[in-house]
């Protein structure tokens, strides 16, 4: 990489570092730094939405799905489209209108309202596992990407590199730096995209005619996917948009429903279709580039040989001239960050209020508070970077997170909202029945009936066990 694009990528990075900075000095208490005041508006939280969902796993996992299946890898964030507005209907008037809830700064703090002090812990515990895997994934995509990108730059590297930018300004700036920077990341993100990534990968392959009579013809239709990987999408991605910690935290920071719902509509146009497509579109073309030997300088590590999530980042070291390609790999780079700084706030704030601030009355003041959040997330940001440094998978890491949230998480929710008889105990059952075979059937790596996922299992466990107990073991009157 040419000296200008390095130069072009730091200051990104040094930039980002300067709004952390920033709300370090403008952030005056926990509510500005867990829900951002209360006060944000619908563009910067709809826009924050979608570039923590989408973001960096996403990105390379769409980038790795275009690359093996083409087109139909798009029907990934379809499903994020739908949870997105059926939150908005759904969730968001129940959540935002209910003033019980005009406090809280986390989504297990609803378990303690709906059940229990006992259920709201394990559901803590649960997101905030959750939320690790999530911040790994969204650093691995990034290391994936610099190491794809910079030759001379290793896997372990890039790992600490993007890790501690990530870190260092979520922990100076809290979901203000996040959600401010969440906006800046995704318009980044998008312009380089639509004016550089696309439209030059594009004419490097040779237009459509090129991409016709390189790929199977397969790889063109939306039918290249199986009904299992559907099911598998919809039961793990559309969940989470009822699950989801780093959504909770952007609900209480809107200023009211109408801002709240008006948010989750913006985000779900942006999942699907312009950030579906335009992202296994570059996997497509990077795989017809492989096809085409484009690649072959690389030597041994020609993408088709090896990780089809480094086909994009490759494609883009290829075919971007000097200047462009650092615009490029910041536009990229935001992506990741504006998912991991989320996800790194998501499992701080559980860890903090659902845990610590429950068992020790040591920090009561607002600054103190402030301080010990800070403290726990530049833990739990180093801890993530020490996992991802364990996986492989950037796509595979994110969904199972995703998948061991839903499985305990998604059945008790839809409870606590809209089941009077929905009980402590069936909540408890429900977490602890759902979540283990969901894990258990991962890890046995079992055929299972039809090829479906683990998940799948999970969430049918999970509901029978929360009707069974709730029936069971109702609600005490009192409660």
């Amino acid at each position: 990489m040419h000296i200008i694009d390095i130069l072009i990528f730091v200051f990104y990075m040094v930039a980002m570092l300067g709004v952390g900075f920033y709300f370090l000095r403008k952030n005056s208490g926990v509510d500005d730094y867990y829900v951002g005041g209360r006060s944000m508006s619908s563009g910067h939280i709809g826009l924050s939405v979608v570039a923590t969902d989408v973001g960096g796993g996403f990105s390379i996992g769409l980038g790795g799905l275009g690359f093996t299946i083409g087109l139909s890898g798009s029907w990934m964030l379809f499903t994020g489209l739908i949870g997105a507005w059926l939150a908005a209907v759904f969730l968001i008037p129940k959540i935002k209108g209910n003033p019980a809830f005009a406090k809280f700064h986390t989504f297990p703090q609803l378990f303690e309202y709906f059940y229990d002090r006992k259920v709201a812990l394990i559901a803590g515990l649960i997101s905030a596992v959750g939320y690790l895997g999530f911040t790994s994934s969204q650093i691995l995509a990034g290391a994936k990407l610099a190491s794809g990108t910079f030759v001379d730059l290793d896997m372990n590297m890039a790992l600490w590199i993007m890790g501690i930018v990530a870190v260092v300004y979520t922990v100076m700036g809290g979901i203000k730096a996040v959600i401010y920077t969440d906006t800046i990341q995704w318009i980044i993100l998008m312009a380089g995209l639509v004016f550089i990534g696309i439209p030059m990968a594009y004419n490097s392959v040779g237009g459509w005619s090129a991409i016709q009579e390189t790929v199977a013809p397969e790889m063109l239709t939306f039918t290249n996917i199986s009904w299992q990987d559907i099911v598998y999408y919809v039961v793990t991605i559309i969940p989470i948009w009822f699950v989801g910690m780093t959504l909770y935290q952007r609900i209480y920071a809107s200023r009211d429903v109408k801002t709240a719902k008006r948010a989750w509509f913006i985000a779900g146009l942006f999942e699907w279709p312009i950030m579906a497509f335009m992202g296994v579109a570059l996997g497509l073309m990077a795989k017809v580039a492989a096809d085409q030997g484009m690649f072959d300088y690389l030597g041994p590590a020609n993408i088709s040989q090896t990780d089809p999530e480094q086909g994009l980042p490759m494609l883009l070291r290829t075919i971007l001239p000097t200047g462009l390609l650092g615009l490029m790999m910041s536009a990229y780079f935001s992506a990741i960050l504006s998912t991991a700084d989320s996800c790194l706030m998501a499992s701080s704030g559980n860890i903090v209020t659902d845990f610590i601030q429950k068992f020790s009355d040591k920090f009561k003041s607002d600054k103190s508070f402030m301080r010990l959040s800070q403290w726990v997330t530049l833990a739990i940001g180093l801890i993530a970077i020490l996992l991802a440094s364990q996986m492989t998978n950037v796509l595979n890491l994110m969904l199972y997170s995703y998948a061991f949230m839903v499985s305990g998480l998604f059945v008790p929710v839809i409870g606590g909202l809209f089941w009077k008889k929905s009980s402590p105990m069936g909540a408890l059952m429900a977490m602890i029945f759902g979540g283990a075979t969901t894990v258990l059937l991962s890890s046995l790596n079992v055929k299972l009936p039809y090829n479906l996922d683990p998940n799948v299992f999970g969430i049918m466990v999970s509901a029978i066990s929360f009707i069974i107990f709730s029936i069971l073991s109702p609600k005490k009157q009192t409660q």
